[in-house]
């Protein structure tokens, strides 16, 4: 089962860490995820911009519009995500427990079962 694991987290607080604070959690995270990395199990990871760089495209009565800024606002924002092959969602949970040790500050992990619509690769 395909799972995404969202991270939230204060973003006032993550992007203004210091290069060094930066690299240490990285790092920290880094080696959590790099035996899921080894054994195939880890698919694309992402930490997004500042919500202030979002723009929601919203459905109208009649039509689609656009509003700057996240769908909603609160202190804590979806600022990345893992997606990561399990067994069950014990293993998800598990490995969740993990990242969040290794992540400061009150950061939660929302855990989605999920599937692909049409699984791709994207060029960088």
């Amino acid at each position: 089962m395909l799972y995404a694991i969202l991270c939230y987290a204060n973003e006032e607080t993550v992007f203004t860490w210091t290069q060094e604070e930066e690299a240490a959690v990285m790092g920290n995270l880094h080696a959590v995820i790099e035996p899921l990395a080894a054994a195939g199990k880890l698919g694309p990871t992402g930490r997004l911009m500042p919500t202030t760089a979002a723009t929601t495209v919203r459905k109208g009565r009649d039509e689609a519009f656009v509003v700057d800024g996240p769908f909603a606002e609160t202190k804590e924002a979806l600022l990345g995500f893992y997606t990561v092959d399990f067994e069950t969602l014990d293993e998800a949970i598990a490995f969740s427990k993990q990242l969040s040790a290794v992540n400061p500050g009150s950061t939660s992990y929302e855990i989605r079962p999920f599937y692909t619509f049409r699984p791709g690769e994207i060029a960088s």
